[in-house]
């Protein structure tokens, strides 16, 4: 008897291979209640139309900007702020359409000049590269904004009455909370599970920091209200949505219990054999990490397997504990030595950073 297509069930690997999606990214949606696959006797995943047809939602939810608890609370018939989460995406679609038009003027000045018989000059060209570059994401096009990062900013005055817009509490898609604070004539910025630094101003609306090279620019949303920011950091634009003060206090207290109990993640120790197993092959899966750290991981890739190759085969691993940053840290031993790995997750499951050293 043909099989019926409603009865057709795939493993969590069929399934992340047709979603697009990771086995690390399921395991996660499924933690956070979003998805309830089937189980079989050995207690392998098992997924059918209906879940598959849940992933979806999420999928296409995520990408409009929703975290997690967000989709869960829309999922389960609660409110979630969409009107805020609309009008950031209506100024992120405003912001292209200008830059699109800024760089379409600047292309049809320049025409007209060549077409005048004059040469164009290298800061012409330079601007033209930077206004019309929109979302090229190649190392060149990180190059570039990691130079633009990098260089020297100027301090202005501002009037720090703009200082209580910004103030408040944001959500980058990687599930990472970001703190702002206004302390009387100065502004500060705390990322989850770190300490807070001064951001300073060098145009309204658009700071930075001089403790790394890292720019903070907020987005205003209907009626000119700050609806969300973008940081500027590691040659990436990150969207960050305004969220209500219990969404970071939650990834806070979460954060905080696991450093105290030591809780390794889930599945850690697999996580990172697999990972230093790819790094030894010289095949690393850059679609299971975040675009930043993908971009760093693809600029070491050479460094890191060869010295894995100098190690030698791995021996086995050791929970070290959880740092104040959220960071699972484990002693690595090789066969000709040993190193300390670390690496956090992002929400969605994806390896949101990764590092490697001497074991102290």
């Amino acid at each position: 008897m043909t099989k019926r297509r409603e009865d057709v069930l795939l493993t969590a690997a069929e399934c992340a291979e047709r979603m697009g999606l990771t086995v690390r990214a399921l395991r996660v949606y499924e933690r956070q209640g979003l998805v309830a696959p089937r189980r079989t006797q050995k207690n392998w995943r098992l997924y059918g139309p209906a879940e598959i047809a849940r992933l979806a939602e999420i999928v296409a939810l995520k990408r409009l900007g929703l975290s997690l608890s967000g989709i869960a609370r829309l999922l389960s018939g609660q409110g979630a702020d969409l009107d805020g989460l609309l009008a950031m995406q209506q100024q992120t679609l405003q912001d292209l359409r200008e830059r699109a038009e800024r760089g379409l003027r600047l292309v049809g000045s320049l025409r007209a000049k060549i077409a005048a018989g004059a040469l164009l000059s290298t800061d012409e060209l330079l601007t033209l590269a930077k206004e019309t570059n929109m979302t090229d994401t190649s190392q060149d096009a990180i190059a570039w904004h990691r130079y633009e990062q990098a260089r020297p900013r100027t301090e202005i005055r501002l009037d720090p009455v703009l200082y209580a817009d910004y103030a408040g509490h944001y959500l980058l898609a990687d599930g990472i909370g970001l703190v702002v604070t206004r302390k009387e004539d100065r502004l500060f910025v705390r990322v989850t599970g770190q300490p807070e630094v001064e951001a300073f101003p060098e145009a309204q609306d658009a700071f930075f920091l001089k403790v790394v090279p890292a720019q903070i620019v907020f987005t205003r949303g209907a009626g000119g209200v700050v609806s969300g920011l973008v940081l500027h950091q590691n040659g990436y634009e990150q969207p960050a949505a305004r969220v209500g003060e219990e969404i970071t206090r939650n990834i806070e207290e979460a954060l905080a219990a696991r450093v105290k109990n030591g809780t390794p993640l889930p599945d850690g120790e697999a996580l990172l054999r697999s990972v230093i197993a790819e790094h030894r092959l010289g095949e690393p899966d850059y679609d299971g990490m975040t675009p930043p750290l993908a971009a760093l991981a693809r600029e070491q890739a050479g460094a890191i397997r060869d010295e894995l190759e100098r190690l030698g085969q791995l021996q086995g691993l050791s929970f070290k504990g959880v740092s104040p940053m959220g960071w699972d840290v484990y002693d690595v031993r090789f066969e000709n030595g040993g190193q300390e790995w670390g690496f956090t997750l992002a929400a969605d499951g994806r390896f949101a950073g990764l590092y490697a050293g001497p074991s102290l």
